[in-house]
C-alpha cells in the first residue's frame, strides 16, 4: 500500500488533522516534517471533502479528501496554466487555495485526532501530536515572537531614518521644486523592497507577505494607512475593475492609474494583491521562491478585482 506524507503544523509544531479522522481516505497517510508558509482552512461544501491532487498542473486525484473546516498546513504555492493558485499540503499532495480561506498561524489545531509515535531512521521515537502543542512548540513560539521584535526594532529603524533622511532632502529643495507625487513615491518605494524575500505574515521592513507589502509601502511612502490583510484591503476604496462584471475580460491598462491595488480571486475571498507602477507592470510579494519582484501583466495571470484608494 502506498504511503503519503501529509504536513504536521511547521512553527507550532502540532500536526493538523490530516491522516486521521479529517480525512476520507483510500489510502494509508502519516506526518512529515515541514515548515509551514500560512496555515488554511478547507471552505468546501458541508459534509463533503476536497479532493487532493498529485499535481497542481494536471494532476490526478489521490483517492483520499480534505474534510471541510479542517486547518492544514501549506508548503508551497503554485499556479497552474489556466492562472489557478494551489497550495501544497504534502510530499506531493496539493489542492485547490480557491476552497480554503486563510487562517492565523496560532489558530488551534481541530482535536478529535489521535496522538501516535512515529520512530525515525536513527531509532529515537518522535511523538508526533494531532491536535496539540508540545513543549517543542513553546520553545518554537518564543523564538518566534523573539525573531518577531527584531524584525519590528529594524522596521522603526529604518523608519525612522527615512523620515530623517527624507527631511533633510526637503530643506535643501529649491523653492521652485515641487515634492513627488504621492503616487510616485509609492513606485519608488515599492522598486526598493524588489529582491527581498516572501515570508508568511512577515511584516517587513527585511521580508514580506503579499498583503504586508502594500500596507508597508502605502503607510510610509504616501502615510496611508490600509489594513493588514487582502479580505480587508480589497473593501478599501473605489473599485475600478471586477472581472465579474465586465464579461471575464481582462481589465486594460488604459483604466490603470499609478498606485491602483490589482488583486486575485474573488472579492469575498481574494488570496493575492500587488501594486501597480505604470506600464503595465506591478510589484508584488509572490512566492517564497520569486520573492518580492516586478512582472508584467499578461492574459495568463490577469488581476479579477482593481482598486483605487489614491
Amino acid at each position: 500500500m502506498t504511503k503519503h506524507k501529509l504536513f504536521k503544523l511547521g512553527a507550532a509544531a502540532a500536526l493538523t488533522v490530516t491522516g486521521v479522522s479529517a480525512i476520507t481516505s483510500l489510502k494509508t497517510a502519516r506526518a512529515a516534517n515541514f515548515t509551514a508558509i500560512k496555515r488554511v482552512k478547507i471552505n468546501y461544501l458541508p459534509g463533503k471533502g476536497l479532493n487532493i491532487w498529485t499535481n497542481y498542473n494536471k494532476g490526478k486525484f489521490m483517492g483520499y479528501r480534505a474534510k471541510d473546516g479542517t486547518i492544514w498546513n501549506v508548503a508551497e504555492t503554485a499556479v497552474d496554466k489556466k492562472g489557478n493558485l494551489w497550495y501544497k499540503v504534502g510530499t506531493r499532495e496539493w489542492i485547490e487555495a480557491r476552497y480554503t480561506v486563510d487562517v492565523g498561524m496560532d489558530t488551534p489545531a481541530s482535536t478529535n485526532a489521535k496522538t501516535k509515535k512515529s520512530t525515525a531512521k536513527n531509532g529515537v521515537n518522535n511523538v508526533i501530536s494531532l491536535g496539540t502543542v508540545t513543549k517543542k512548540s513553546t520553545k518554537k513560539s518564543k523564538a518566534t515572537k523573539a525573531k518577531a521584535a527584531k524584525v519590528k526594532k529594524a522596521k522603526q529603524i529604518v523608519d525612522a531614518a527615512v523620515k530623517k533622511t527624507s527631511k533633510k532632502s526637503t530643506t535643501k529643495k529649491v523653492a521652485s521644486t515641487q515634492a513627488p507625487s504621492k503616487a510616485g513615491a509609492i513606485v519608488a518605494l515599492a522598486k526598493q523592497q524588489v529582491g527581498k524575500p516572501y515570508a508568511w505574515g512577515a511584516n517587513g521592513p527585511d521580508s514580506f507577505d503579499c498583503s504586508s507589502l502594500v500596507q508597508y509601502v502605502f503607510k510610509n511612502a504616501a502615510g496611508i494607512n490600509l489594513p493588514r490583510t487582502t479580505y480587508d484591503q480589497v473593501k478599501v476604496g473605489q473599485t475600478v475593475y471586477q472581472k465579474s462584471q465586465a464579461n471575464g475580460q481582462p481589465v486594460s491598462a488604459n483604466n490603470l492609474q499609478v498606485g491602483d491595488l490589482l488583486f486575485w480571486g474573488s472579492e469575498s475571498s481574494p488570496y493575492h494583491v500587488a501594486i501597480y507602477i505604470g506600464n503595465n507592470q506591478y510589484v508584488n510579494a509572490a512566492t517564497p521562491e520569486q520573492g518580492t519582484i516586478l512582472q508584467t501583466m499578461t492574459s495568463y495571470f490577469a488581476p479579477t478585482i482593481v482598486k483605487r484608494v489614491l
